[in-house]
């Protein structure tokens, strides 16, 4: 019997698709009536809810603000200050040359947020979200980095209709709009080579946390900076050859940053952009560390094509960096990174999924996510060459 269009959409699939349909519907309805959430918020089961839908919308209108607490501690260095010792208020005034009343009220609302607490006799301590910015170079950077951000995105219908003219991001990131990046000089490159050079770490142990380099033999990291990934990989791995692939600009750092380290015996430095230049051969496992997502869907596939080419069959991929769709950070892929990379001027966040697609068209099999412990920093593909005849 030959099955018609009316049967196939009553399906129990599409049956069940219906009844969700409705059922969002009446929620809709609800929520917005203004009746409804008057009694829901007198109504006492319902009460806590509808407290913490209230905080939930109110803290993204505040958003901002949050942050620019948070931006103000980091620039005045108060969780270094109070990382020795807490201080009364008239103390840390004094420290940060702030007028007491300007102090009193960061301090409210820094102890509001988490990030300080009160201690006894009127004294100002770390608070649990303070407490780990204290060293913590990584974050300081990245925050004081947001400037850049904040200010591109002071209009976000222009940018997401295109209209902004200029791009600060852009400007920070200059690979980003480069039509040459291979030419960038030594001073356009240093300011987000610092910052990635900063941030490095974190991702660094949480990528060779969930994938041990113990059973290769050399790695060359593609897009590699100033060299981060690759010490901490070679404080991991005594036994690891290391490579490094970036603007000749870059390498120039990492040459300096690697010399420093003690590592100028152990490592080779590749200076050449991967949108024309081939990549060195010879090792046999390949990092991409926050690099693809970087670029649009064309360029993405060149990168991993000229990676395919340089490594042997068989020969290990990790390719490091936020995903949309990770369980747990999903307004880290979405939202964050979403609007990052959109006003930095191009590339994409994209699921584990189409990443995988991506690795298979490649040339990559044997495609695995493995688990990471902290997925808002980075999440981990590790892929595998596959045979040569079955390269693009």
């Amino acid at each position: 019997m030959q099955t018609t269009p009316a049967m196939r959409r009553n399906t129990p699939h599409e049956r069940r698709g219906a009844w969700v349909d409705r059922w969002l519907a009446l929620r809709d309805r609800l929520l917005t009536s203004r009746t409804f959430q008057r009694k829901a918020a007198a109504f006492a089961p319902t009460a806590p809810i509808a407290r913490l839908r209230a905080r939930e919308l109110f803290d993204l209108m505040a958003g901002f603000v949050y942050s620019q607490v948070l931006h103000a501690c980091v620039q005045l260095e108060v969780f270094d200050l109070l990382a020795a010792r807490p201080l009364p208020v008239s103390a840390l005034s004094h420290r940060l040359s702030l007028p007491i009343e300007a102090c009193e009220r960061l301090v409210a609302a820094a102890v509001s947020l988490r990030l300080l607490e009160r201690r006894s006799g009127d004294r100002i301590g770390l608070g649990v979200l303070g407490a780990p910015m204290v060293g913590n170079d990584a974050l300081a950077a990245m925050v004081k980095h947001h400037t850049a951000l904040y200010a591109d995105l002071r209009d976000p219908v222009a940018l997401l209709r295109g209209e902004n003219a200029t791009s600060m991001l852009a400007g920070y990131w200059p690979y980003a709009d480069a039509s040459v990046p291979g030419k960038l000089s030594s001073e356009s490159v240093a300011a987000y080579s610092a910052l990635m050079s900063a941030s490095q770490p974190l991702v660094a142990d949480e990528i060779l946390d969930a994938y041990p380099l113990g059973g290769h033999r050399r790695l060359l990291d593609v897009g590699g900076g100033e060299g981060l990934f690759l010490a901490s990989a070679a404080a991991r791995a005594p036994q690891l050859q290391l490579m490094l692939f970036d603007l000749p600009a870059v390498a120039e750092r990492a040459r300096r940053r690697s010399a420093e380290a003690g590592l100028s015996e152990r490592i080779t430095i590749v200076g050449g952009s991967f949108l024309g230049d081939p990549l060195p051969t010879g090792a046999d496992i390949v990092s991409l560390v926050r690099v693809i997502h970087d670029h649009d869907d064309a360029t993405a596939m060149r990168i991993l094509l000229a990676v395919r080419r340089a490594m042997p069959d068989g020969g290990c991929l990790l390719l490091a960096e936020p995903m949309a769709g990770t369980t747990g950070a999903e307004t880290m892929g979405d939202a964050y990174f979403g609007f990052y990379l959109l006003a930095m001027g191009r590339g994409r966040v994209r699921t584990a999924l189409e990443l995988t697609d991506m690795l298979h068209a490649a040339g990559f099999d044997r495609v695995e996510q493995r688990r990471t412990r902290v997925p808002l920093q980075t999440s981990l593909l590790v892929a595998r060459a596959a045979a040569s005849g079955a390269t693009p």
